[in-house]
């Protein structure tokens, strides 16, 4: 087996984990895990929060994956339909490359698209949270830097926990999240910024809040950030529903409110429960998001209720999931990803292509804990597996055999062999090479570790840092 894993992300490093696990003895099996970004771990490094390092532990893991011998990694290689803005140093490996050199093939490369909002498009006063995400993480495809400078007001629409994450990234004090994984060019737009209240706008009530009570429990505890009292009615149970015990802490929590009074500090936040934007007024001097009152209908599906006031806002940043590329092969438009059947990738006529396979996100969608995610990653793998071992006789019945069964050696394609060899292609000894380097420019600021862009890694992979 020689499998090729588009995506380096958290589903694939479990995929790659349990597979060489599994089949310890199997010297002819070779992983090659292919990224288009630089650096590898996907939303580990580029979706966790900063003053959340303890979920990126599970890198300890990932880099056992990655003593393994029959494992291989490499960063900047694009593979497929061209990149997006944001990665014009990538190279541009054709699937067909992969389908020549490799007899198997995993799909994990994950949603990484936001999803929009009908009523709002994206525009100067309108920004999806994966960009400002984005930002503070130091992506390769990151905006500009906020001009939070210029900005009194932020108006986030969902209520996930990505959405209570930009909440507390706007009103910690910047003190506070100097020791974390946070870019000093961030620490800086974040001491300059005027934004003095958030509102989290929700389509339903504090029963279908879609944070954790530990999300919401940090955003509370925040110092000298005061959070908006909610009418006691809306905290209350319905008649005939029982609270679980998730939902009674939320509910707890809420009712508590934060420590300090809403009217003695200088931040603030809100949750607006029962509403919905309609649309985004920037024809006067301030931007007014336009909302709709809502309620719930007897599937407890939010349905509009009439005109709410509109709200007075610098910015709105929608915080609604995410979807696959759409350019992904496999695509479901109807689904938002892969179209898949446990873990095996279907073709348009719904029969498994041998061979193909799906894990994470790319196969259910963007949703899940670390936890999940790592779960689904385990039961792919043991269905790869389970292929492997059944072979010719054994299901899947392919539509067609994409990949070759009997891969001539051990190296990447002859794409990206050169470009190993020339420096383009960034190996995982030469990440941890750049990770020491980050840890230790950190150590000097007292911080956790001080990122580096792509530009800055090459110059000093090259020797010129």
């Amino acid at each position: 087996m020689k499998l090729a894993i588009v995506g380096g992300g958290p589903s694939a490093f479990y995929v790659a984990s349990r597979l060489l696990s599994r089949m310890p003895d199997a010297q002819r099996l070779r992983v090659h895990m292919f990224d288009r970004l630089w650096a590898p771990h996907g939303l580990v490094r580029y979706g966790v929060a900063p003053d959340h390092p303890e979920v990126k532990n599970c890198t300890h893991k990932f880099d056992q994956v990655a003593e393994d011998p029959r494992f291989r990694f490499f960063g900047n290689v694009n593979v497929g339909a061209r990149s997006p803005d944001g990665f014009p140093h990538v190279l541009q490996l054709p699937l067909a490359d992969l389908h020549a050199h490799y007899s198997h093939l995993l799909f994990a490369s994950g949603c990484t698209l936001p999803a929009l909002h009908s009523a709002l498009s994206e525009s100067p006063w309108c920004m999806p949270a994966l960009g400002f995400v984005h930002w503070y993480t130091q992506h390769p495809a990151a905006p500009p830097p906020l001009p939070l400078h210029t900005l009194d007001h932020v108006s986030l629409i969902g209520n996930g926990n990505v959405a209570l994450d930009v909440a507390r990234i706007l009103l910690c004090p910047p003190a506070l999240l100097e020791k974390y994984d946070v870019p000093q060019s961030v620490l800086d737009v974040l001491a300059r910024s005027t934004v003095r209240h958030v509102s989290i706008i929700a389509r339903r009530g504090p029963l279908h809040a879609a944070f954790t009570a530990k999300e919401l429990r940090e955003l509370i505890n925040l110092p000298d950030v005061a959070m908006a009292p909610l009418d006691p009615a809306l905290l209350a149970v319905p008649p005939g529903v029982t609270a679980s015990r998730q939902q009674t802490r939320i509910l707890q929590l809420l009712a508590q409110g934060s420590r300090a009074a809403h009217s003695s500090t200088r931040k603030t936040w809100s949750l607006e429960f029962f509403k919905t934007p309609t649309g985004l007024d920037t024809a006067g001097p301030a931007p007014r998001l336009l909302l709709a009152h809502t309620a719930l209908d007897a599937q407890q599906r939010a349905v509009p209720a009439g005109p709410a006031p509109p709200l007075p806002t610098s910015l709105v940043i929608p915080s609604l999931g995410f979807r696959a590329e759409p350019a992904a092969p496999f695509f479901d438009p109807a689904l938002g990803h892969l179209r898949t059947s446990a873990g095996r990738v279907l073709g348009a006529d719904g029969r498994a292509v041998r061979g193909v396979y799906a894990s994470g996100w790319a196969a259910m969608g963007a949703r899940g804990v670390l936890a999940a995610t790592m779960m689904d990653a385990y039961g792919v793998a043991d269905q790869i597996a389970a292929d492997a071992v059944a072979g010719s006789e054994g299901p899947p019945v392919g539509v067609e055999q994409v990949m070759n069964p009997a891969p001539a050696d051990d190296q990447p394609p002859p794409l990206v062999h050169d470009a190993c060899a020339a420096g383009r292609v960034v190996q995982y000894a030469d990440w941890k090479r750049v990770d020491a380097e980050e840890v230790r420019r950190g150590a000097a600021l007292g911080k956790e570790r001080e990122r580096m862009r792509w530009e800055e890694a090459e110059a000093f992979l090259r020797g010129n840092a």
